[in-house]
């Protein structure tokens, strides 16, 4: 669990740094997904440190998820908001309201409450088929988004935040089906791939939802694709359960911490000084 607060930490201050650069690296072409923003945004030092401490986060959570069950890792990544929350404090003086400290006291009281419940990672075979379905999803939702960089604020901003969630989210139930490193054996099966195309759908969706509409709305939508979909996948066909007697303390845990996450995802969004706008998108409603 420590690891994987610890990458919660690392992705939380990379998602300021991020939405900062994002929005410094000018319009997007306005329709559907715009992998020159990605490029764009690629000369931006602070989208370059960020992305070197996504690389480090991405290495704990590695780690995380060959010990403890996805739905604790999905809960503890999802705390990454509450880092941001604490991160725009420190880099932009922000303040936080009461609401927003309980918020942050919430995740943080959710993700102890997992720690207690939680029973060591289930070792139970996967079905042949889920790293092919996976796999299968992942190409799905990066198809989809020509279509859905197309829709109209709000709605854009949150399917955009789901579909980066959901490939995120592909990404940790690829490394739980990754078993071995060895060559040929990695490169046949269907768990590498789904692990590169999510994790380049999830930057390509987050940034451009990041660029064109609320990130308040895409953060939450990301957090809600990230921790749901790996929890159910991995509760239903890989066998993690908490330890006897607790699951309604795991449960609730993941409720509280998912909960105030989404109460703090404003701080996703970066603020005026930041990025030269008037106000916060959030309060735009762009």
């Amino acid at each position: 669990m420590l690891c994987a607060l610890t990458s919660a930490i690392c992705y939380g201050t990379a998602s300021v740094l991020q939405a900062v650069a994002t929005r410094s690296a000018g319009p997007g072409t306005g329709s559907g997904l715009d992998p020159a923003l990605l490029s764009r945004s690629l000369r931006q030092w602070r989208y370059l440190v960020g992305l070197c401490l996504d690389g480090i986060g991405f290495l704990l959570q590695i780690v995380a998820l060959r010990s403890i069950p996805l739905y604790a890792v999905g809960s503890a990544l999802a705390a990454s908001l509450a880092v941001t929350a604490i991160a725009s404090v420190r880099l932009f003086g922000i303040r936080l309201s009461r609401t927003e400290w309980g918020a942050v006291t919430a995740v943080s009281a959710g993700l102890a409450m997992i720690s207690l419940a939680s029973g060591p990672r289930a070792d139970l075979a996967p079905p042949a088929a889920l790293g092919w379905s996976l796999l299968a999803m992942v190409l799905v939702v990066l198809l989809s988004g020509a279509l859905l960089g197309r829709l109209p604020g709000r709605p854009r901003a949150l399917l955009l935040g789901l579909g980066a969630g959901l490939g995120f989210g592909a990404v940790e139930v690829a490394v739980r089906l990754i078993d071995s490193l060895a060559v040929p054996g990695i490169l046949i099966g269907p768990a590498l791939y789904a692990l590169l195309v999510g994790g380049a759908t999830g930057f390509l969706f987050l940034t451009s939802a990041f660029q064109r509409g609320s990130v308040t709305v895409a953060t939450a939508g990301m957090v809600l694709g990230e921790t749901i979909g790996p929890a159910l996948v991995g509760v239903v066909w890989l066998g993690d359960r908490p330890r006897e007697g607790l699951s309604w303390l795991a449960f609730a845990g993941c409720a509280v911490a998912v909960a105030g996450a989404l109460a703090l995802a404003r701080f996703g969004e970066p603020p005026v000084e930041a990025t030269g706008r008037k106000g916060w998108e959030s309060r735009t409603g762009s």
